[in-house]
């Protein structure tokens, strides 16, 4: 029998991995808010992999919890997630997944582009995607996941931002709003930099960014996260000092 595999988090994105890892011949074990982890982790000392798959308002809640002896087989796949989310934690080298696909509740997978991953787990994670015919890419190094995570982050929070001024699609923000859309973007990779203490080429993740517009030319930009991601984008500004001030701009009018 192949090795267990623990997933924290059974929503429509843990869900679509379980599946995936079942597909596989990996026992999954789910872990639910009324799961006690503690007692899960001596019944599963060694699970080959633990995926935590929730949202990332609850990650922190989560990692704080983790047993120690499961810290090497962590793989993570939220959003606005950086290695500062996981560092802090103690975890050095978790299994990372930029996930460029959605799953909402009643209807099937929607992939946008490839998903990149990276960490000792990556190959168990592609292979769970590829039994379902989704997309997912190996990443080489530390480096080209930092930037793959920053240009999620980009992607995320300029059309969440942005959108709430213009609503519309992201093929709409672009041909119709593009100086606005620009001009997020350049402040929110400031953020990011700020975030990371690293620098990065903007013109490079735009570019990434407008990729990703192409593979959903009709993706929403804006969503019920869409004010805390501008909220929380200017708070980060705030605490890096930083005068952002399309991001106000935006804030004065929606929030």
């Amino acid at each position: 029998m192949k090795t267990p595999v623990v997933v924290i988090g059974i929503g429509e994105m843990g869900s679509v991995f379980a599946r995936g890892l079942l597909r596989l011949g990996h026992p999954v074990y789910p872990v639910t808010r009324h799961t006690d982890m503690a007692v899960l982790a001596r019944q599963l000392p060694a699970p080959g992999l633990v995926l935590v798959a929730v949202a990332e308002d609850s990650l922190q809640g989560v990692l704080e919890r983790l047993p120690a002896h499961w810290h090497n087989r962590i793989a993570l796949l939220q959003n606005e997630l950086l290695p500062r989310d996981w560092e802090t934690y103690g975890l050095s080298h978790p299994t990372v997944i930029s996930v460029w696909f959605e799953k909402k509740q009643g209807q099937d997978v929607k992939v946008l582009i490839p998903s990149p991953v990276h960490g000792p787990h990556a190959r168990l994670l592609c292979d769970c995607l590829d039994a379902l015919a989704i997309p997912a890419r190996e990443l080489r190094n530390s480096d080209e996941l930092l930037f793959e995570l920053v240009v999620k982050n980009v992607y995320i929070v300029t059309i969440n931002c942005a959108g709430l001024v213009t609503g519309g699609t992201v093929s709409e923000l672009w041909s119709q709003h593009q100086d606005l859309a620009g001009a997020v973007a350049r402040e929110v990779i400031r953020i990011q930099q700020a975030l990371t203490g690293k620098q990065f080429d903007a013109d490079a993740l735009i570019k990434a960014m407008l990729v990703a517009f192409a593979g959903d030319p009709d993706h929403v930009c804006t969503g019920r996260s869409a004010p805390g991601r501008l909220a929380r984008a200017l708070a980060q500004a705030d605490s890096a000092g930083l005068a952002v001030p399309e991001l106000r701009r935006i804030a004065e009018r929606s929030l």
